[in-house]
């Protein structure tokens, strides 16, 4: 749905700017009398006022562009105003849901949601600045939203994730897989289960936990009706971000939330 609303105006686009063509003539000076006078859109044939039309166009590429761009700004506005009363309807799921593993502290006065796919390079390399956020702020709250958008892959390991809660390593398995390099395969993620202790048999035995799946499907239509349509997304306060951040953005967005009681 959302790659057919952004294409759209590329599609509609010419019968814009012919009717925004037309309009500009109708509204010249020259047209305003009673009767039209030769040549207007009303009397030439349907292949003239075309040719006009393009004529017009071809000498004025820029009617184009900013056509192009005020539809995609208004396109943008719009998205934006969705999303953010989708936040607002949506709160209670993105910030309590009791199957989304919770880090920092889970009693603090702000949250910080992030949607993330393990195979994601800029999830990896905003890590830093996440743990980073984590340790400077004892009353950072951290919700976690498995986001495997990237493949099979991206959703198992998504799962062993979400199967590490039942052996109390979530987070601890969540930091190690963001340090990765190259894929986070089959192989990759359970080489990273042992490391940090996890019981690989245990762990495969809870993956196929009902529960699992479901949880990445919520996350899945949560992301989709907030616009976050790739990896990293963060929630914080009233704030969408989609894609890689940096610390000092975290921050500043986490005392404007602190400051303004958005928990």
């Amino acid at each position: 749905m959302n790659f057919i609303r952004r294409h759209l105006g590329f599609v509609l686009l010419p019968l814009l700017l012919i009717v925004a063509a037309g309009a500009w003539y109708l509204l010249d000076p020259g047209f305003k009398a009673d009767q039209p006078p030769p040549g207007s859109p009303s009397t030439l044939p349907q292949d003239a006022f075309e040719r006009r039309v393009r004529d017009y166009l071809v000498a004025n590429p820029e009617v184009i562009v900013e056509a192009m761009q005020n539809l995609e700004r208004k396109q943008r506005e719009v998205e934006q105003t969705e999303a953010q009363a989708a936040l607002a309807t949506h709160r209670d799921e993105l910030l309590n849901s009791p199957e989304s593993p919770v880090g920092g502290n889970p009693q603090g006065d702000v949250t910080l949601v992030e949607f993330f796919d393990y195979n994601c390079s800029y999830c990896r390399q905003v890590a830093p600045a996440m743990m980073a956020a984590e340790a400077d702020d004892p009353q950072l709250r951290i919700v976690y939203k498995e986001f495997p958008i990237l493949g099979p892959n991206s959703v198992f390991a998504a799962k062993a994730a979400l199967a590490a809660r039942e052996q109390n390593l979530y987070p601890e398995f969540h930091k190690a897989m963001m340090q990765v390099s190259g894929a986070a395969d089959e192989g990759r993620v359970m080489e990273v289960a042992g490391q940090i202790g996890l019981d690989v048999e245990r762990l495969r035995t809870d993956m196929a936990d009902p529960a699992v799946d479901a949880e990445i499907v919520r996350n899945l239509a949560l992301a989709q009706v907030l616009r976050i349509n790739g990896t990293p997304g963060f929630v914080i306060g009233e704030e969408i971000l989609r894609g890689a951040t940096d610390l000092q953005t975290m921050q500043t967005l986490i005392a404007r939330a602190r400051k303004s009681g958005d928990r």
